[in-house]
């Protein structure tokens, strides 16, 4: 399962802690987080609402992420689709994406053209143009985008198939692009009341990296978001993912040349930047076992074995309810079966539960964090996604002043300790793709463009 690790990018950075970055609120709830930084002429701005797929209801499964296509369906004032041209023509781009925690809407533009970005969001936030008609239109791409994305992909189908199986309770269960059966029942009403009780400048943040002055970047807030009101926000009940007590399996037969792997232990995810320890020796184990090429899973199972075609293992820390999950996965190689390729990296995690690791690898891990961090470096938008995934999922951006030495402290011992941990037969959960023979080569679906 090839995730986009965002916690991979808030190591060891600096920049974000300095007076260079200001944040602000208005009145009416927004809030406002401005990251300097004077290199090239450039801005990126985004706005992050607290909506994703966790909030949603059974039954309305991908609405949050409909909302977002719909988001570019016009205002009162700016017609259908002209949005994205009105940012085009100023030189600039833009999109969106929907996660499970969050909602977020980007621009990239030459530093003058911040009011037009601002002006814009600020429009859609209140004055959506949601009618019957474009809706009728846009869940179709909805439709079509969700064949291309888990349809036409086999690994795409054994990851949604892992998620509902390791997750019974939790909303992370659910896909983010919706079922399909809810999509086909789903109608312009589910949205227009998705976006009132979401959409909201208190339910808000407002992130601007670039060559900007904060106050500048606050006084086109006020300007433009200012007069925009606060609204009553629902209830967010807590969701809690009760124990696993024994091991999951789940079979997904699709076509496909290979066959394919996935296994998850359900960990902690941060909650006390300070006084927690085990995510942070997480994070290190990760890089133990898939940091780089010279990472033990890619180092045993892919060169010397050459038992995987690639084998892959991700930890994400930060998550806005409050659970996360520990995956490994992989393709065998031709003639190898999932069955042999999970119990060689079973067999690599319990390398770790009973010799530990060194502290070679130690200091390795924590290099590479820091060395990714001089690449991170380079990209405004990289930035401004620290910041606001970090605001959005209940921290600060501030944690980013801690998180170097807290790295930096974890230990040995402290890494395999977790592995012995949670990495147990009875909090595992294994998801396998059982290859068919390809008889179908046209696609199910088609991806989308705004």
């Amino acid at each position: 399962m090839k995730t986009f690790k965002w916690w991979a990018f808030l190591a060891f950075f600096p920049m974000l802690a300095s007076a260079e970055t200001k944040e602000f609120k208005l009145e009416n709830g927004l809030k406002i987080v401005v990251q300097e930084d004077h290199r090239s002429p450039v801005v990126v701005s985004q706005v992050w609402y607290r909506a994703g797929s966790l909030d949603e209801v059974n039954g309305k499964t991908g609405v949050a992420h409909v909302l977002e296509h719909m988001m570019f369906k016009g205002t009162k004032e700016i017609k259908a689709g002209q949005f994205s041209r009105l940012v085009a023509a100023a030189g600039g781009k833009e999109n969106a994406f929907t996660s499970q925690d969050y909602t977020t809407y980007f621009q990239q533009l030459e530093k003058s053209q911040l009011p037009l970005s601002i002006k814009l969001e600020a429009d859609r936030m209140v004055n959506l143009n949601l009618t019957d008609e474009e809706f009728a239109k846009e869940i179709k791409v909805v439709m079509e985008e969700r064949r291309w994305r888990t349809e036409d992909k086999p690994q795409s189908k054994v990851n949604e198939q892992f998620k509902s199986t390791i997750y019974h309770v939790h909303p992370y269960s659910r896909p983010i692009v919706g079922w399909m059966n809810d999509l086909e029942n789903m109608t312009a009403e589910d949205a227009r009341e998705w976006y009132k009780k979401w959409y909201a400048p208190n339910n808000a943040t407002l992130v601007v990296v670039g060559d900007v002055k904060a106050e500048e970047v606050l006084k086109l807030a006020k300007q433009y978001f200012g007069p925009l009101k606060a609204r009553s926000l629902p209830d967010r009940k807590p969701q809690v993912e009760p124990a696993q007590t024994g091991e999951r399996r789940v079979v997904v037969k699709a076509q496909a040349k290979l066959p394919y792997v996935l296994m998850g232990f359900h960990v902690p995810p941060l909650n006390d930047a300070d006084k927690d320890v085990d995510p942070y020796a997480l994070e290190i184990l990760a890089g133990v076992l898939n940091g780089n090429a010279s990472a033990r899973l890619n180092q045993n199972l892919v060169r010397q074995s050459q038992i995987a075609v690639d084998v892959d293992a991700g930890y994400d820390m930060i998550q806005r309810g409050r659970e996360t999950i520990f995956v490994l996965d992989g393709t065998p190689s031709e003639g190898k079966t999932a069955a042999e390729l999970e119990a060689a990296i079973l067999q690599e995690v319990e390398k770790i539960k009973t010799s530990g690791i060194t502290e070679e690898e130690l200091l390795r891990v924590k290099a590479q964090v820091i060395a990714a961090d001089v690449y991170q470096r380079d990209s405004m938008f990289y930035q401004a996604m620290q910041i606001g995934q970090l605001e959005t999922t209940g921290f600060s951006w501030k944690v980013l002043e801690s998180y170097p030495a807290k790295l930096q402290a974890v230990t040995a011992e402290q890494v395999q300790a977790v592995a012995k941990k949670y990495f147990v037969k009875d909090n595992m959960t294994v998801a396998t793709l059982d290859p068919q023979p390809i008889t179908d080569t046209a696609p199910k679906g088609k991806p989308h463009v705004h």
